[in-house]
This record gives structure tokens, C-alpha cells and sequence, in this order.
């Protein structure tokens, strides 16, 4: 595809080309200016490869796309994984799918394949042909060694005692005391963003509603919008307000379930049972607003359909529950000392990783696409963190405190009136954006259009890529008992990262 590059296209986006040994300069005047590195993707041209750079501006909304044109035979970016923590990981994704490589990357080896995956083949490529059989190992898994007295490992899965997916992690531990821990994910990489290729855009929705199958309204959501960016398709006024209802909705039965399995992880049983009473009867609204309980198939391209909408008054009745659930938790003193000052991730840390959602919130941090990237006026108003120490207390409350906002939130959208001025749209762009704050954070999906209207590239961004490497750093110098509890409070998705 082609871009008239410096050029506005799309929603508040501007497309520029930029010569790799630019790209350095450039990356590095976006985040010195205050903008987010949202994703980088890798694209297969067929006479050459790209690598494109999106970064995200919180106060303005705007958005800068760096594409970088690279020769197919010998495609190399400098790697800026030393101007930021995420490129480097978007970095060597890139070179593992695309083959393109990221030249002096301070951690040059694999991130998604396998030591088992051939060298030399990477299958996003339009060439890569069928996948070839699995070889031997190239060499072993180049794990940190810990040495020292009394230092042992500790290794869980990547296959695990429940109905949770496929994650390898290694703990260096002395007595209980963590020391140091890898996790290791990708061992269900599925080629998702490959099934795109070739779809019209509507032949897209239902597999974004299953990149992450709690999240079916958040990824639907922010690839609907992309299309729409691409397409310069518009939204009605009430369709924005039920697509933000959704998202609530969403959010609300996901935190409600994760409060209760939070007790449940430090024993508090029966508060886990009441948690997942009253899930279920979101569940049951969300059956009744769109006639699936997890929310699927309501949000197409350009419109959004309800059969019903929320009782407002008992959501209201609902998020009283949960203050009564949680007032029996941090009321009980086991509860509050195994959850305050545990796995404490501080806000530097949170925005050296560029974590995103609840996560970054429970750290001092404010990014939220819903008054950042809004799409309905007037957005969420933007609160400050009530509880910032970054542990696992905090993530709880913060979650708590969300659950509040979204039953208000909910209630005021329900009694908004049309807003005439709402629903800008740009003209068609053959490429888009979309940006939603799904509850775990902020999901970015970015779709570019053939010639003939089919999908030709879709890149997946779900926030627990951003956040996965913040579990290791929060869990450092915590004790092994505390993990279930402490990954549970991140609760990230292996789906929405192993994509």
C-alpha cells in the first residue's frame, strides 16, 4: 500500500518515511515530546519489507506513524531498545515473524519462537510457505543463572494444575525469597494476526472477539475502529455511547471475578463465592443487553447493537455488594497483610516497562484511553489513584474503585442526550487506527487494506504484552507462597500476548 507520507490520514494520524538511520532521532524527539511507543509492526510488501512505528499522544490525541522501507534480502533497523523497554520487545518480535533485525538489540535472542522453530523461516512473510517440521533444539533456553549459597530453582509449567494456559516460570530462590524469576511465554503462538490476511474487513470481527476471550468487547471494539479509520466509515452518536457501555459492562464482570478470586488466593473463601454470585448476575445482564454472556457480537463496523440496556439501578445495587465484599477483605487482618506492601512495582519501574491499565494506575501512573484516545464526548473525567503504592493491595483497590466509576459511568451514558457535534470522521485512508481502553489496559489494533478491500496486515497490541515483563520486577524479593496472589493481581493474558 502506499501513504502520502507526512500527510495527515485518518484520525489525527500522520504517516512520515523515514530512512533507518534516521529512525533514531526520530523515535527519540517523539518520547522526549511525550508520546507513547503503542506498537511496531512488521509488513511484507511483497518487493520489499516495512517496519512501522506508532506512537500515541495522551494530551492531543495525535498519533505519528515512522515507516521504514528495508530491503528484502537484508532488512536491518537500528534497535532502539535503549531509547525504550517496549520497542526492544516489539523489536524482536518483529525479527522473529519478519525476519527483519534489529541491529546491537542488547538481548538479540528469540522472544516468540521456540528454539525448536528452524532458523530462517519466519511465517508472517507472504513467501514462508506452509510451516516446516520441528527441528532440534537450536541450544538450550539461555535462562539466568543465579549462583550463590543456598540458591535453588524452582520450575512451574508450562503445562499447569487448572484451566489456565501454557506459561513456563523459573524461580532463583534462596529459603522463600525470590530472587530472581523468568517467565516464558508463546507456547501457543497461533499465526492470529496471518488469519486476518485476505478476509473482508466484517469477516474480521468474530476472530477479534476471540484474540483474548474475556476481552471479546475490547479487541472487537479497537479493530471495528481501525476499520473505520481505514474506511472513513462514521458512527453514529448512540452507537459510540452503547459501544462505551459495553466496555464497562466488560470491565465490570472481569474486576468483580479477579476481587473474589484475590480472597480466595489468601484464603477468604467465602468471599470468592459471594464475588462469583454476583459475576454472575452480570452475566446475566450482559446475556440480556446483547444475548451472549460475554458481551460477543453487538459491535460491527459502523454500528453497534443492543437488545436491551442495563438496569442502572441495579448496577448501582450490584457495585454496593462489592463495597460490602470488600470491607469484609481489608477488614480482615490476614487479608490486608498478606495483600499490603507485596510485589510492589514502583512508578518508575511501571513507566520504564510502559505498563499499561489497572497495573499502571496501582503505581502513580494515569494513562487511560477513555479521556486520553476518547471516542465519545465528554470522555470519562479523569481521576487521579487513590491508592498508588504499586503492591497488590493497590491493584486490588484500584479495581474496586473502577468497578464504582463504571456502574456511574454506565448510569450516565444511559441519561446522556445526542450530542450533535459528536462523530468525526476522517475520509478513507486504506490504513487504520484504533485505540480503546479495554479492563486490562489500553488495546491498539492497526489494520491496513489491499487494493481489492481485503485485509492485507492486522497488528494485535493487547496490554498484557506491555505488562507481563512487570511481574518478574514486582515479584523480585517477594516469597514463592505470595506468586498465585501476586499473578492473579496483574491476572495478564497468555491469549491476548501469544497471539
Amino acid at each position: 500500500m502506499t501513504h502520502a507520507f507526512g500527510e495527515l490520514v485518518g484520525h489525527r494520524r500522520t504517516a512520515r518515511a523515514v530512512a533507518a538511520g534516521e529512525l533514531p532521532d526520530h523515535v527519540h524527539g517523539l518520547l522526549t515530546a511525550g508520546y507513547r511507543p503503542a506498537l511496531v509492526a512488521g509488513h511484507d510488501d511483497t518487493t520489499r519489507l516495512r517496519a512501522v512505528y506508532l506512537f500515541t499522544h495522551a494530551g492531543s490525541d495525535h498519533r505519528v506513524e515512522l515507516h521504514v522501507l528495508l530491503d528484502r534480502d537484508a532488512p536491518q533497523v537500528p534497535s532502539l531498545a535503549d531509547l525504550s523497554f517496549p520497542i526492544g520487545r516489539f523489536e524482536r518480535e518483529m525479527r522473529d515473524l519478519f525476519g527483519i533485525v534489529p541491529a546491537d538489540h542488547p538481548l538479540p535472542r528469540r522472544l516468540v519462537r521456540h528454539f525448536h522453530w528452524p532458523q530462517g523461516w519466519y511465517p508472517m512473510r507472504v513467501d514462508a510457505g506452509d510451516p516446516p517440521e520441528f527441528g532440534d533444539l537450536d541450544g538450550p533456553y539461555p535462562f539466568r543463572t543465579v549462583e550463590g549459597p543456598g540458591v535453588y530453582e524452582i520450575p512451574v509449567g508450562p503445562v499447569h494444575a487448572g484451566m489456565i494456559e501454557p506459561g513456563h516460570f523459573r524461580f532463583s530462590v534462596v529459603g522463600e525469597t525470590i530472587l530472581n524469576l523468568k517467565a516464558r511465554l508463546w507456547f501457543v503462538h497461533k499465526g492470529l494476526e496471518k488469519l486476518f490476511q485476505g478476509r473482508r474487513p466484517g469477516e474480521g470481527v468474530e476472530l477479534a472477539e476471540c484474540i483474548s476471550g474475556d476481552t471479546a468487547v475490547g479487541h472487537a471494539l479497537a479493530y471495528c475502529m481501525a476499520v473505520e479509520d481505514a474506511l472513513g466509515i462514521p458512527v453514529p452518536i448512540a452507537a459510540r455511547r452503547d459501544r462505551a457501555l459495553l466496555l464497562e459492562l466488560e470491565r465490570l464482570h472481569n474486576h468483580v471475578a479477579d476481587i473474589g478470586a484475590l480472597c480466595n488466593d489468601v484464603g477468604h473463601g467465602i468471599l470468592h463465592a459471594h464475588a462469583g454470585r454476583i459475576r454472575e448476575r452480570l452475566l446475566r445482564v450482559n446475556e440480556e443487553v446483547t444475548g451472549h454472556r460475554l458481551l460477543r457480537g453487538a459491535i460491527r463496523p459502523g454500528t453497534t447493537a443492543l437488545r436491551a440496556v442495563p438496569d442502572a439501578e441495579l448496577l448501582t445495587a450490584t457495585a454496593l455488594d462489592v463495597v460490602e465484599i470488600v470491607e469484609l477483605a481489608v477488614g480482615h487482618s490476614v487479608v490486608r497483610d498478606r495483600f499490603a506492601g507485596t510485589a510492589r512495582l514502583t512508578a518508575d519501574q511501571a513507566a520504564d516497562l510502559g505498563v499499561l491499565g489497572y497495573v499502571a494506575r496501582a503505581s502513580g501512573l494515569t494513562f487511560d484511553a477513555r479521556h486520553d484516545h476518547p471516542f465519545i464526548k465528554p470522555p470519562l473525567p479523569r481521576s487521579e489513584p487513590s491508592h498508588a503504592e504499586g503492591d497488590v493491595l493497590s491493584r486490588f483497590l484500584v479495581r474496586v474503585g473502577e468497578i464504582q466509576e463504571s456502574v456511574a459511568w454506565i448510569s450516565a451514558l444511559l441519561d446522556a442526550d445526542d450530542d450533535p457535534e459528536q462523530g468525526e470522521t476522517a475520509g478513507a485512508a486504506l490504513s487504520g487506527v484504533g485505540i480503546v481502553e479495554g479492563w486490562r489496559g489500553t488495546i491498539v489494533h492497526r489494520v491496513e487494506l489491499a487494493g481489492d478491500g481485503t485485509l492485507a496486515r492486522v497488528k494485535i497490541v493487547d496490554p498484557s504484552f506491555f505488562n507481563w515483563p512487570a511481574l518478574p520486577v514486582a515479584l523480585a524479593d517477594t516469597i514463592v507462597p505470595d506468586f498465585p496472589l501476586v499473578n492473579k493481581s496483574f491476572n495478564l493474558s497468555y491469549a491476548g500476548n501469544d497471539l
